[in-house]
């Protein structure tokens, strides 16, 4: 029988919220229920470990020389010689073209970081596991440094490391392929089939500051199934303490110095977020169908919690809590009808204003309003938060996904592959130490619901492979398929305490959880989308050394039309080491039911360093209408690439340009102030909160954009070093990014400069790695070099508080020993010499010591051990 564990790239996509769920369930119970009930341990299959490229071609290939497109092959192996227990960590250091920042104080982007490739945003490049899409996360960004705002892509973070085979990625558009999203590139984890013996992996490790301390204990074992079948079951467990590069901000310090008790220092706890109770799971598998071909079956569930600080909220300052933004400090009365007025507050027996505020500067404000405090009719927010207080934001993630099929052979040239997927991602949000300050009295400081997001994803996939006779030098591969996939996106309200106005939203105290204002009923509901697709892929040797390919794909959506897209592909081999190579291809993003309804209320920070209530609300929205708003459309690319490849015994060297261009760009909009007849419209809508909105944002499709750049991959055996073996490895990326139709002249012009700046600037347009590995008898070493070229950054996405940072080097070094045959000891540090980004000029107004969305992380010198065993 022909071993199919590597199966032909299909696209896979999204499902209903219910539906979703119990097919996710019913597809990882299938993986269990069919295992036969007794397994025959059998020698290791030698060809378990051989290479096979199934990402960009669906003509398998044994090298990237045989590509007309650039694909990266990464080992698990090579993946496991860093510290971190994150695989979007882990791809970051040995893909130059691949971003993920640390995303602190950037609320639900700091737990489901977004994934971004040749400087696009993280939702025009596609994941597959297995060949098959994965779905995308519950997260939209909004506040994760201006590339990724907007973007909904899949959550990396839930595919456990210690599964995987190997990782490729496909560093080109690939939309006619595999479908919408593939712009960028596709990023393709291949899971381990090996069918027997196991790995047990323990590991330790910590800041060079010492915080951040991180365990994880992992596991992987495999049996066979029968004679060619096998089932492997893989698992982490990890556990990461926050970190804190932080200085004390300048207004907190001051109130320390003017006599207020309870100020947190740091304010801020800029850093990495904390992430507990990280659990992934994968099982796959695959067992003799009976009819020439196999059953497969794979899927994963996978939770974790993260904590991350929001921004200190200034008890003499911070408006809507403690103070009415002219001076003086809010005072609260909780039965303005009983006839008495509280010191500072409201007159409701008469004249309705304040008549003696207590002012912030006042030298007996403290006295006054710790003696208003003291009538329980009475609210100050001082008497919970004396000394202002740090919203702790809190996401639990939920991941549970999986893939069932058949595939075989149906003649010697004729296969076929027939598939169903499902998942669905949540995300409950909870957030402690906090106020609902119109509740006053009756508020809660620790607020265990603020709502629910839920992506749910379904998908079934009709794949066929014919290998044509026509006078080719090769047969013609023809390969054709359908795809029908459907996906809902769900909001669901929160507790009510965490939106509700209460008797102050009148006296001048801002609505719902102030940091983070629970969705409500009115915001909560369930929007979904189907499509179905057909495609067409052709590629052949014309000759011994030239390799055409061709590929056009159609697709229909319930709520966009449809849509055409193409590729045409070349490889031509000049010598039998030297061929040139590129490729041509169109491409699209449909926005996503979640882009296109999504409604979240958060803070964000003026030009002048102020605190203001800010609302995402969806571009039809008659508010976001008024300024320009207008229903989504399907972003488009148009791309092309151009490289050559060299493969002779002693370098493989490959280099690509590609430039891509892409009309009606999703993005947010700039920040509009609202006034008082559209704040009025939008609370009777059932946005609550609006009432306090100082701006409003929506997600639009203003702008062009080209992107180009180039990628530089080489490897090279060092077989002058005696005692071992030894190779060196270099990757190198420049991209660059250009906005191509912003007007800051005209009126109607959606973008802000800011945005345009993050767009261009924000990721670094050099990036690369050099490293060499050596082995001999017990023990192996790697050193590795990463190059972070300069970027820019508008602080906390503020227009007033610009960045132009440095670039900056850091080594990397792992030295592993074996004990034993079966068990290895190895020790390694990632930026060895703890360099740190550039420091922030503007460190004291937030409390954030370096940039935050600096390429190289925040936290510095990082150090790890991990034993492993081997059965």
């Amino acid at each position: 029988m022909v071993s199919y564990h590597n199966s032909r790239s299909a696209a896979r996509s999204q499902k209903s919220y219910s539906y979703a769920t119990v097919s996710a369930l019913l597809v990882a119970t299938t993986c269990l229920s069919t295992l036969p009930t007794t397994a025959f341990a059998q020698a290791e299959d030698p060809a378990a470990e051989e290479t096979i490229i199934v990402t960009g071609s669906r003509r398998e290939a044994r090298s990237v020389a045989d590509l007309p497109a650039p694909v990266d092959i990464f080992s698990a192996e090579d993946l496991s010689r860093q510290g971190s227990p994150d695989v979007a960590n882990l791809l970051r250091q040995i893909v130059p073209s691949l971003n993920v920042n640390d995303n602190t104080i950037s609320g639900t982007a700091s737990g489901i970081r977004p994934v971004t490739l040749r400087g696009l945003s993280p939702d025009h490049t596609l994941v597959l596991v297995n060949g098959k899409r994965q779905h995308r996360a519950s997260d939209i960004p909004t506040f994760s440094g201006g590339i990724s705002d907007g973007a909904q892509g899949p959550d990396m973070a839930s595919i456990p490391a210690i599964a995987l085979k190997q990782v490729q990625v496909l560093r080109d558009g690939a939309a006619a392929q595999y479908g919408s999203d593939a712009i960028a590139g596709v990023v393709n984890f291949i899971m381990s089939d090996a069918p027997e013996g196991g790995t047990i992996q323990a590991k330790i490790g910590s800041t060079y500051k010492g915080d951040g301390d991180s365990y994880q204990v992992a596991a992987t074992w495999g049996t066979r199934l029968g004679e060619n079948g096998f089932v492997r079951f893989s698992g982490e467990y990890s556990d990461t303490d926050m970190t804190t590069r932080a200085v004390q901000r300048g207004d907190a310090q001051a109130l320390i110095d003017a006599g207020f008790e309870d100020v947190p220092t740091p304010a801020t706890r800029f850093g990495s977020p904390a992430f507990k109770d990280d659990i992934k799971t994968f099982v796959n598998m695959a067992v003799e169908n009976g009819l020439g071909g196999e059953f497969y079956a794979f899927g994963g569930y996978a939770q974790r919690t993260v904590y991350n600080d929001f921004f200190y909220r200034n008890a003499a300052d911070r408006q809507g809590v403690f103070t009415d933004g002219a001076g003086n400090y809010l005072v609260g009365d909780m039965t303005p009808d009983d006839g008495v007025t509280c010191d500072g507050g409201i007159d409701f027996g008469g004249t309705g204003i304040v008549n003696d505020p207590i002012g912030v500067n006042d030298p007996d404000a403290l006295a006054r309003l710790a003696a208003a405090s003291a009538n329980p009719n009475c609210f100050v927010a001082q008497n919970v938060h004396p000394g202002g207080y740090t919203p702790l934001f809190g996401n639990k993630i939920k991941d549970i996904y999986g893939s069932l099929g058949m595939r075989g052979d149906i003649t010697d040239k004729l296969s076929y592959d027939v598939s169903f997927g499902a998942g669905r991602h949540s995300m409950h949000i909870f957030v402690g130490n906090s106020l609902n300050p119109s509740l006053g009295t009756g508020s809660p400081v620790d607020f265990k619901n603020n709502g629910k997001r839920h992506q749910s994803e379904m998908v079934f996939n009709a794949d066929l492979n014919y290998a044509a006779d026509v006078g080719f030098h090769s047969p013609l591969n023809i390969a054709g398929g359908v795809q029908w996939h459907r996906e809902q996106f769900e909001v669901i309200a929160g507790d009510p305490e965490t939106y509700l106005a209460g008797v102050l939203a009148t006296q001048g105290f801002l609505v719902g959880e102030e940091s983070y204002p629970g969705y409500s009923p009115a915001i909560a509901g369930t929007f979904s989308r189907r499509n179905i697709s057909a495609y067409l892929d052709l590629e052949a040797n014309v000759t011994e050394a030239l390799v055409l390919g061709t590929a056009v794909r159609f697709e229909d959506f319930s709520d966009f039309g449809s849509k055409v897209t193409y590729k045409l592909s070349g490889l031509y081999n000049i010598t039998e080491d030297f061929g040139i190579r590129g490729t041509y291809a169109t491409g699209f993003h449909a926005p996503t039911p979640g882009q296109q309804n999504y409604s979240g209320l958060t803070t964000e920070l003026t030009t002048d360093g102020r605190l203001i209530q800010s609302g995402i609300i969806p571009a039809t929205n008659p508010a976001a209408v008024a300024v320009g708003g207008k229903p989504l459309k399907p972003e488009t690319s148009k791309s092309f690439s151009l490289g050559f490849v060299y493969d002779a015994g002693w370098l493989s060297l490959t280099v690509d340009y590609f430039n891509i261009k892409m009309k009606d760009r999703l993005t947010q909009s700039a920040s509009y102030a609202l006034t008082d007849e559209q704040k009025a419209a939008l609370v009777a809508a059932g946005y609550l909160s609006a009432v306090d909105l100082g701006s409003v944002r929506f997600f639009t499709n203003d702008f062009s954009s080209k992107t180009q750049g180039v990628d530089v991959v080489a490897t090279m055996p060092l077989d002058f070093i005696p005692g071992g073996k030894t190779n060196f490895s270099l990757a190198g990326n420049w991209t660059e990014t250009k906005v191509t139709s912003f007007d800051p002249t005209d009126p109607d012009e959606l973008l802000s400069v800011t945005r345009v700046l993050q767009l261009e600037k924000n990721l670094p347009r050099y990036r690369g790695n050099a490293s060499i590995t050596h082995t001999a008898d017990n023990w192996r070493a790697l050193a590795r070099v990463n190059y972070y070229g300069k970027y820019t950054e508008m602080h906390v996405n503020s227009g007033g508080l610009r960045i132009d940072a440095g670039s900056e080097i850091t080594f990397d070094a792992e030295l592993g020993y074996n004990i034993t045959p079966a068990i290895e000891l190895s020790v390694g540090a990632q930026n060895l010499l703890n360099n740190n980004p550039d420091i922030n000029p503007y460190r004291f107004i937030l409390g954030s010591k370096y940039p935050t969305t600096s390429p190289m992380g925040v936290n510095g010198g990082t150090y790890y051990a991990r034993v492993q065993f081997q059965f």
